[in-house]
């Protein structure tokens, strides 16, 4: 076990086993709209308040989270944190994805030349994710990250690229998660049916009330969201 993994360990613990952590756990959704889905659900309860609806008694939960953030936005996020805020949860990268489609469409005369091109976008998004994990580790709170969701894109070839472009994106997530010995919320796995979705890239009702159970399980009971392949890595 490296130095790092071990103070953050120890961290945690400490913070687990204060009298103040036990009595007033308090969760703080960051990111972008896979939290801040109250725009997509017609009316219908979004990720927040399904969140504070599983929790156990006595749990807070509080959204930082903004439509349209990019990890560009974490640091404004975390600014804005409350004081007595006990774990974090972070879900961005997928409006870096988007931002980056144009390579997708682009023309190139080979695939490797294409492989190229993605291989460059994923490395500067994994130079911020990074930025940005450290930045929320610099917090000195239990965190646990997401990957992108695969979405549910209409056309099926797009649907075949962008999940394949998306694999790459999350493995730079999964990497730098690893690498600080952070578990890993698997939205891919959690959000699998047309009707998760909104739209093409916002999570449903339906969808927000799996990920809020896969939040509270992850959080409460890691071993049962081990179990359940909810959960990837084990801090």
């Amino acid at each position: 076990m490296n130095t790092a993994r071990r103070l953050f360990l120890v961290q945690s613990l400490a913070l687990a086993t204060s009298p103040v952590f036990a009595s007033m756990p308090h969760i703080v959704l960051l990111g972008d709209s896979i939290f801040d889905n109250g725009s997509y659900t017609n009316g219908k309860p979004d990720v927040i308040s399904q969140v504070r609806d599983v929790l156990p008694a006595g749990w807070k939960a509080t959204l930082g989270a903004v439509d349209g953030a990019t990890t560009r936005s974490i640091d404004a996020q975390l600014a804005r944190l409350p004081s007595d805020t006990t774990h974090l949860v972070l879900s961005v990268g997928g409006n870096d994805a988007l931002g980056s489609q144009h390579v997708l469409q682009a023309r190139t005369s080979t695939t490797g030349e294409g492989l190229i091109q993605l291989a460059r976008v994923v490395a500067e998004f994994e130079s911020r994710y990074r930025a940005v994990v450290s930045a929320c580790l610099r917090r000195r709170l239990p965190l646990l990250l997401c990957t992108i969701y695969n979405g549910n894109f209409p056309e099926r070839s797009f649907q075949q690229q962008a999940t394949t472009a998306i694999a790459v994106f999350n493995d730079a997530i999964l990497r730098v998660a690893l690498e600080h010995g952070l578990s890993v919320l698997e939205l891919r796995q959690i959000c699998s049916a047309p009707e998760d979705y909104a739209n093409p890239i916002e999570p449903s009702s339906v969808g927000g009330a799996k990920i809020a159970r896969a939040i509270a399980v992850a959080l409460t009971d890691p071993a049962a969201a081990r179990r359940r392949s909810l959960v990837m890595g084990t801090p």
